[in-house]
């Protein structure tokens, strides 16, 4: 009998905001998968740790942060290859992603490929990025009948997106995060916008005024646009 590959959302950082499926899924499984970045970080992995018992197999996929569609596809075959093999031998195997399953999720690239070849692979949902920023900022991210959109600031579409009605949420702003404050300022929104690094983790750090920043912040920041009421 064939096994299971479950993909697990383990949230933004905080290990306590993993959920409980989440951690029955770890202490039931036969191993643990996870992205492993070009410098050798390894997140997902470091925050699901504390639930993580001894007798895993831990299996690390190096997933490259690149335009190069090629090198993304290589590597999403490779970890494919290795997790069906593992399937076919009957194992459990949870492969750890940031935030949500769903979500810009690393791991959605590898589920497509193990399901299109027949096999069991189920999404396990995780607390996502930007409402654990939304929490820590003391803000709602919408209410009533407000619009609220997920905008990538790393697809050259910022612009396009901050025009939309509602509240928005900019994820990955780390490079771009300059530009997308003299956006919010030539549309009259930059009292409206605050920013998140690394909510949930080591070295948290909320922005309230855009114009602190004086250099590009990090991969894991988020900036909040709430929608101004009349």
């Amino acid at each position: 009998m064939k096994g299971i590959l479950y993909g697990v959302g383990v949230g933004p950082g905080d290990p306590e905001l993993l959920t409980a499926k989440a951690i029955r899924l770890l202490r039931e499984c036969d191993a643990v998968a996870a992205p492993k970045s070009a410098g050798g970080r390894q997140t997902a992995l470091d925050i699901a740790s504390p639930y993580i018992g001894q007798d895993k197999t831990i299996l690390l996929f190096d997933m490259p942060m690149t335009h190069d569609r090629q090198a993304r596809n290589a590597s999403h075959d490779a970890a494919a290859d290795a997790l069906c093999a593992l399937l076919d031998e009957g194992k459990t195997v949870v492969f750890l992603t940031l935030g949500d399953s769903t979500v810009y999720s690393t791991y959605w690239y590898v589920h497509k490929r193990v399901a299109a070849r027949g096999y069991d692979a189920e999404l396990v949902p995780g607390v996502p990025s930007f409402c654990a920023a939304a929490a820590a900022m003391g803000r709602a991210l919408c209410e009533d009948g407000e619009m609220l959109h997920i905008i990538p600031a790393t697809h050259g579409r910022t612009e396009e997106g901050l025009a939309l009605s509602g509240s928005k949420v900019l994820m990955k702003t780390g490079k771009s995060v300059l530009e997308v404050r003299e956006l919010l300022r030539q549309r009259g929104e930059l009292g409206s916008a605050a920013l998140i690094e690394r909510v949930g983790m080591d070295g948290q750090r909320l922005i309230e005024n855009l114009d602190e920043l004086e250099q590009p912040s990090g991969y894991f920041s988020i900036i909040l646009v709430k929608e101004q009421s009349e």
